[in-house]
């Protein structure tokens, strides 16, 4: 059916066609008899409930299958339903700041059809931290949720580490893990919080207030921190340094890139923002394997960027990724990429894809 939309969807420009889909998912997820309509038409109704052989231990979360919805397309956390029948195995929402904010001016959506890829300079658009939960009281319970948080543009850096304390426990009760977002590309500076002793600060004051949540609640939730693809080795090795020292729960690798190395001679190569999809995969790759030998499984890293295919998901599992998400690709292939991606795995996984050990923390 998406084959039948996409040329229908592509006419529209990219934010209104993926504001088009999106609200009519949200309409959709109010619906048990239209999520379940939405599952049988994408063709995923038998996948809703993956076989346990699928089933990825990582966190202390028991995964149904490994393939998530990664930050970015689900923002303000209204179509969890609709998305979760489309067979993902759990859902990350937002980037979610704590005050509403608009984003950045539009045009900041461009495809680059050619390359199975976008650019965007979104800038965290949100609709706030009190919006956001009331969005999601409204999901499905049994969905396997990570809430994506961020800062908002107009909080200094310096007192970016408030802004996150306040997403932290805003969303604690309702997720399953928390990601930290310091790798968006769009949210002047913000990269800066992946520094050594900005991150290390931003970390430390995280997971303390993550442990006084914990007493209070009785609830452990881990923590994941989604770094950027445009990092050296010795950045990477010093992040999986203040990983370790923070008692970081997982790694999320990686967002969007700055590099227009694949698509320089592209019309639209000098629009600033993130490109995503088939041109940072092996930029994520390589990112995910520096990771893997520096983490050695001791923290497992969730593998995105470029996946499009069952041997660019293979990629990043054979790099040392324990579970993966996708966002470009879904966009461009629509749910029948979950269901391709999925169907190759039982082959994958006997050949120990999902065998790599993790000491998870408690």
């Amino acid at each position: 059916m998406y084959a039948l939309l996409r040329p229908l969807l592509f006419k529209l420009g990219p934010e209104t066609s993926h504001d088009l889909v999106m609200n009519t998912l949200g309409l959709v997820s109010k619906s048990k008899q239209l999520t379940r309509l939405c599952a049988m038409l994408v063709g995923a109704e038998s996948r809703s409930r993956p076989a346990p052989p699928q089933s990825v231990q990582a966190m202390g979360i028991t995964f149904p299958n490994p393939v998530g919805l990664a930050a970015g397309l689900d923002k303000q956390a209204n179509a969890c339903n609709a998305l979760h029948k489309m067979g993902f195995g759990w859902l990350e929402l937002g980037t979610v700041t704590p005050q509403p904010q608009p984003g950045n001016p539009k045009p900041r959506m461009f495809r680059l059809p050619e390359h199975r890829a976008l650019i965007n300079r979104m800038g965290f658009n949100s609709v706030g931290l009190t919006q956001f939960v009331k969005n999601l009281e409204q999901a499905d319970p049994e969905i396997i949720k990570g809430i994506n948080i961020g800062k908002n543009a107009a909080t200094p850096l310096n007192n970016a580490i408030e802004d996150y304390l306040i997403g932290l426990r805003g969303v604690y009760n309702h997720a399953d893990y928390i990601t930290i977002n310091v790798s968006s590309p769009n949210t002047r500076n913000l990269r800066d919080l992946q520094q050594d002793q900005a991150l290390n600060q931003l970390l430390c004051a995280l997971n303390l207030e993550r442990q006084q949540l914990a007493d209070n609640t009785g609830k452990y939730v881990p923590l994941v921190v989604k770094i950027a693809p445009d990092l050296d080795r010795r950045q990477i090795e010093s992040i999986a340094s203040i990983l370790r020292q923070n008692n970081i729960d997982g790694v999320a690798a990686t967002n969007a890139t700055l590099s227009r190395r694949s698509v320089e001679q592209h019309a639209l190569a000098q629009e600033v923002g993130g490109l995503s999809g088939t041109p940072v995969q092996n930029a994520a790759t390589e990112v995910i394997a520096a990771l893997y030998q520096n983490l050695q499984g001791e923290i497992p890293i969730i593998g995105i960027g470029g996946i499009d295919s069952p041997e660019s998901a293979l990629q990043k599992f054979e790099a040392g990724a324990k579970l993966i998400q996708i966002y470009t690709g879904f966009i461009y292939q629509g749910p029948g990429l979950i269901k391709t991606l999925l169907d190759a795995f039982p082959q994958s996984a006997r050949h120990n894809i999902f065998a790599k050990p993790v000491e998870t923390k408690r």
